[in-house]
């Protein structure tokens, strides 16, 4: 399994989604928004969208599991793992 690692601060991250929700009537789409915000903090325009799509589920705009859920439930799997080693050893 691969790690990424992650080039940006959270605090960049949620400014340049705040940009995008920000600027997002300014431009005919969401795209056109998140395009025009990359070049700006270095990132590719479809990590900046999946930072925007992750902010909408995170604050219910969206369906899908908010990262504090994703985190707790990586947990638990990974301790009834090792509880599933510790059995089995």
């Amino acid at each position: 399994m691969s790690k990424t690692t992650n080039k940006f601060s959270p605090e960049v991250r949620e400014r340049a989604v705040r940009l995008v929700f920000d600027n997002e009537g300014g431009h005919e789409s969401r795209w056109q928004a998140v395009m025009s915000i990359p070049a700006k903090i270095g990132c590719a325009p479809q990590t900046l969208n999946e930072w925007v799509k992750k902010a909408e589920v995170d604050s219910g705009k969206r369906a899908g599991i908010p990262a504090d859920m994703a985190e707790k439930m990586k947990a638990l799997e990974r301790e009834n793992r090792e509880l599933r080693q510790g059995e089995e050893g």
